[in-house]
């Protein structure tokens, strides 16, 4: 991985837009980071669980990074915000590595939450949004693009393991009942 690339593309695009920022309305610079990419796909080699506590360690420190330079360009009118996915999304290279069955596992997120996600932060307003380092579906939710999320930044993990609960609870009483049709 490269973990320099994407400060050296934020200081040459911070370059070009912190004088339009002067000249014109505000700019905003959204970075996207994959959250899939700090869990290796097989933890048996010491060395692979090695390489991904590096991994989320520079990751860690490039959030903190993200919001130091959000604070710096801020007097300029620029906006620097990142967005990760809530949920693993499905692509080709997911599903090859398996860490989703297929391109429409109904575990993963829709490709759109992280557009519309990145729409939402690069639309807003500089003072609601500026350092958010965020999880596309818990910013939707919360600006109200969509009515309910899930995966990280949305629910816990005890939320989960409820909501399990009550739809297995659910299942138990149709087939308690004699009720073939469970889905109601």
């Amino acid at each position: 991985m490269n973990f320099h690339a994407p400060f050296v593309l934020s200081q040459l695009a911070l370059a070009e837009m912190i004088p339009r920022a002067h000249r014109r309305d505000r700019q905003h610079l959204v970075g996207r980071r994959d959250r899939a990419r700090t869990r290796p796909v097989s933890l048996i080699r010491r060395s692979a669980r090695a390489a991904a506590r590096a991994t989320a360690r520079r990751r860690r420190r490039s959030s903190a990074s993200r919001r130091a330079c959000a604070a710096e360009v801020y007097q300029y009118g620029v906006s620097v915000t990142c967005v990760s996915p809530s949920q693993i999304v499905p692509t080709p290279g997911t599903v090859y590595h398996r860490l989703v069955k297929s391109i429409d596992d109904p575990r993963g997120e829709a490709p759109e939450l992280m557009a519309k996600a990145a729409l939402l932060l690069a639309t807003e307003p500089l003072e609601r949004v500026t350092g958010r380092v965020t999880y596309s579906q818990q910013i939707l939710k919360e600006f109200g693009w969509i009515s309910d999320g899930r995966g990280r930044g949305v629910e816990t993990p005890r939320q989960r393991l409820l909501a399990d609960l009550a739809r297995l609870e659910h299942l138990v009483a149709h087939v308690s009942s004699g009720d073939r049709d469970v889905a109601g």
